[in-house]
């Protein structure tokens, strides 16, 4: 089974210059700790809700007058929609992370989360992988 076979079309996104406080809010109705954030089509990054929190309020900084393009992870990591959505499980696994953008020729087409993954693996596997994805890494 291929990635585009479970993934989001159309995730909700950000633009570089979004405000951090809109971003929140967005999480929020979206139900979700990352966005894409999006120009011209195009994914220039991700935002988290640590994002937000770490590099932005713990830094002394308005959420209401930052822009996502000054806390985001630019160049993030991404999958294809044609990636065997074993091998973006894995993925999700070796980095720790929760959802990866869905990226073809450059534009964001999707959003892949571990929990739609987790849904059509085995249980066993798919609590293996959200164990190795919660397990703390070392400081960056």
């Amino acid at each position: 089974m291929k990635v585009e076979e479970f993934m989001t079309r159309d995730p909700a996104t950000l633009r570089p210059e979004s405000m951090c406080s809109e971003a929140a809010a967005l999480m929020k109705r979206e139900d979700c700790g990352s966005l894409p954030v999006v120009k011209d089509g195009k994914l220039v990054g991700i935002v988290t809700d640590r994002d937000i929190v770490i590099r932005g309020l713990a830094g002394g900084k308005d959420p209401t007058h930052l822009a996502v393009s000054e806390i985001m992870t630019a160049g993030p990591l991404t999958v294809a929609p044609d990636m065997k959505a074993e091998d973006a499980s894995k993925l999700m696994s070796e980095k720790q992370v929760r959802r990866l953008p869905v990226v073809e020729n450059g534009r964001l087409v999707g959003s892949l989360a571990i929990g739609q993954l987790a849904r059509h693996e085995s249980a066993n596997a798919a609590g293996e992988t959200l164990k190795e994805v919660s397990q703390p890494t070392a400081k960056r």
